[in-house]
């Protein structure tokens, strides 16, 4: 295996703006870094979880992925823009009595199985590097571990930004949210245009 092409791959995609990456750093601006950690845990569990989805499932999804790839594009393009609109709604802190809906454990969880960009990581990451060397229940899972742990971590580096900047999001809250949610709507937008290619 090319472990630097591999790396390179996991690194490059799993560190750059995403839906995790941004929900990651906007809750910590809003709520602060420990509030902030729950839906953390949720993205390194939910994306171990759909790593091992992804490699059980590789080699089928793999050649079924051309039909398949429009309506996932779809679904998570949606829930994208909806997520844009609650971020674009959200109140300041001291405005609201409870967390939103997406700073929780499971909405981490759940954010992994319609984040298109995970879901096409991992039938990527895995078919390409992992599965021409390795076929064993072990490697496949640490494979997938190794992977979430990369995510994990690119998540907490994008909410120790977010916290590292809590005074200026609760002065500019609606500001930063606008930008959040745009950033979304970005997401979407980049989403649907891939159905084309």
């Amino acid at each position: 295996m090319n472990f630097a092409a591999f790396f390179s791959y996991a690194f490059l995609t799993l560190f750059t703006p995403g839906p995790n990456t941004i929900m990651s750093m906007r809750n910590a601006g809003e709520y602060g870094l420990k509030k902030a950690f729950p839906f953390n845990l949720g993205i390194l569990t939910g994306f171990f979880i759909l790593m091992c989805c992804c490699a059980a499932f590789s080699s089928f999804l793999y050649h079924v992925i051309p039909s398949v790839k429009p309506v996932m594009l779809c679904f998570g393009a949606a829930y994208m823009l909806w997520l844009a609109w609650t971020v674009w709604q959200g109140k300041p802190r001291k405005k609201r009595k409870s967390f939103m809906d997406t700073n929780l454990f499971l909405a981490g969880i759940l954010l992994q199985f319609i984040n298109v960009k995970v879901i096409l990581f991992g039938i990527t990451a895995l078919s390409s590097f992992v599965f021409p060397y390795y076929h064993s229940f072990g490697a496949l899972i640490g494979y997938s571990f190794l992977l979430a742990v990369i995510s994990f971590t690119s998540t907490c580096c994008w909410a120790l930004f977010g916290a590292g900047f809590e005074r200026f999001f609760q002065q500019y809250g609606k500001v930063f949210n606008r930008m959040m949610a745009l950033l979304l709507i970005y997401c979407a937008v980049t989403m649907l245009l891939g159905i084309r290619s």
